[in-house]
């Protein structure tokens, strides 16, 4: 836990006491804090309760002795309307700020030199976090790694020198966070995605830009620039006088880190040297993957990390459980569990990244269905179809992909296993990468890649990769 000494002897209000909430209650009161629990959810207020903070209405009490709110992510700060909370929080005047923020202030306070990486982008945030961690871990760092990801950054060990924090953060959290200023900052790309939060998506991108626009000033600020969004905000942070790393895997730059077929490069005033060569990573398949590899790569570079140590790193990355997670072999089939695959957008890169796919997908649909993968159809030799959508999804494929309706996971494993083995295929692979939401048959995807990675290691004969 990180002791949140900034605030001893004061009074902060925390509304949202899910796991980063609690976190920020425990934080607080360990470094000296009088913390006020608040949520909407009587059980979250409960478990706040039994964790012995005291709870209010935040309605019902005076603002004046609070010297900040600090609010979940997950709480609407500016759109579709700011919550009451945030409404009350200014009207007393009274600034509104998030657990990361609570970090970067620690961190500013007592080792501000100590290497603090975060990582944003629409797509391949969370790969990018992980394997920068994991990069670090192999160059010998001693690498804390949480926010979006998962763990949140109040729970980890504190800052200190030559501890790396890599930290995850979506647009939520970077709203949360005004004095943000990372070591290294990672820009993947923008797309659009969450306007019911953010309004436009001028608006959006502009959030997602504060994250490398506030890198420290002797840091790195990386930019994935094969969107408009992002190319913008290169070129913005780098009139400000900020060292910038473009990143493209779509087109050569004149000075910048590019991915060449399989290598990653760098170019710099017209010389050309390569960086690592990702051919044949199979936790780093496809263009989007490249990407990440390559953004990964150049903060790992701007953190002193060796070429030598950055490919021995990029080849023992085993990947995240349900991104295009590799369970098995078994003859001639790999076994794919993409459960993170939620929607079409998701599982289209699953898609690109194969040729001979035995596609198990449904669920509960999105909108739009899988439509606009008609694309990637000539790929998959069968689909095999559970849940709410296998009725929605087989009219998609009739005419165009053979499929049958397997109803379940439990079904489709091994006859997606059966029909690819005697494919003859070299390189067959049955993927699950479902393009819909697990909510049908399952409580969320994580315990849909479960399921299918039991069907899978359960195969007779299968070899368990990772």
């Amino acid at each position: 836990m990180i002791p949140v000494t900034s605030f001893a002897g004061k009074t902060v209000a925390v509304f949202g006491l899910g796991g980063s909430g609690l976190a920020s209650c425990h934080a607080l009161k360990a470094g000296g804090a009088e913390v006020i629990a608040s949520d909407d959810s009587n059980d979250n207020l409960a478990k706040a309760a039994q964790a012995g903070f005291i709870t209010a209405d935040l309605r019902k009490v005076s603002w004046a002795n609070f010297a900040s709110l600090v609010l979940a992510p997950g709480v609407p700060l500016t759109h579709p309307k700011p919550h009451w909370s945030v409404l009350a929080a200014r009207e007393a005047g009274v600034e509104v700020i998030g657990d990361i923020e609570l970090f970067c202030r620690e961190r500013r306070r007592h080792v501000p030199d100590a290497p603090f990486v975060a990582i944003t982008g629409t797509n391949g945030k969370s790969t990018t976090t992980a394997l920068v961690a994991h990069l670090m871990r192999e160059a010998g760092h001693d690498v804390q790694m949480g926010g979006n990801i998962g763990t949140a950054i109040l729970s980890l060990e504190p800052p200190r020198a030559g501890r790396v924090h890599v930290i995850e953060m979506s647009s939520y959290q970077i709203d949360l966070t005004p004095s943000l200023d990372p070591s290294v900052g990672i820009l993947l790309n923008v797309s659009e995605d969450h306007l019911d939060r953010h309004g436009t998506i001028e608006h959006y991108a502009a959030v997602k830009e504060r994250l490398v626009a506030r890198v420290q000033p002797q840091g790195a600020a990386i930019v994935g620039v094969d969107d408009i969004w992002s190319r913008a905000a290169a070129d913005r942070i780098e009139q400000s006088g900020k060292r910038v790393v473009r990143v493209s895997v779509k087109n050569p730059l004149a000075d910048g880190i590019s991915v060449d077929h399989d290598m990653i490069v760098r170019t710099s005033g017209g010389a050309r040297r390569e960086i690592a060569d990702i051919g044949g990573i199979g936790s780093l398949r496809g263009r989007h993957n490249a990407q990440n590899a390559a953004c990964a790569s150049a903060a790992a570079l701007a953190l002193g990390v060796s070429h030598e140590v950055l490919q021995k790193g990029l080849r023992s990355f085993p990947g995240l459980a349900h991104r295009m997670e590799q369970v098995g072999r078994r003859a001639n089939v790999l076994f794919v569990n993409d459960s993170k695959g939620t929607n079409a957008d998701a599982t289209e890169k699953a898609l690109s990244s194969f040729s001979d796919i035995f596609w198990i997908a449904g669920g509960k649909p999105k909108t739009g269905g899988i439509t606009s993968l008609a694309d990637y159809f000539p790929r998959i030799r069968k689909a095999y179809l559970i849940g709410e959508a296998a009725k929605e999804f087989a009219a998609t494929l009739e005419g165009k992909v053979a499929y049958e309706i397997s109803e379940t996971l439990d079904a489709a494993v091994p006859a997606a296993a059966r029909d690819a083995e005697a494919s003859g295929l070299s390189d067959a692979v049955v993927l699950l990468s479902p393009a819909c939401a697990s909510f049908d048959q399952y409580r969320n995807f994580e315990i849909r890649g479960d399921r299918f990675r039991e069907r899978v290691t359960a195969l007779p004969g299968l070899k368990p990769m990772g």
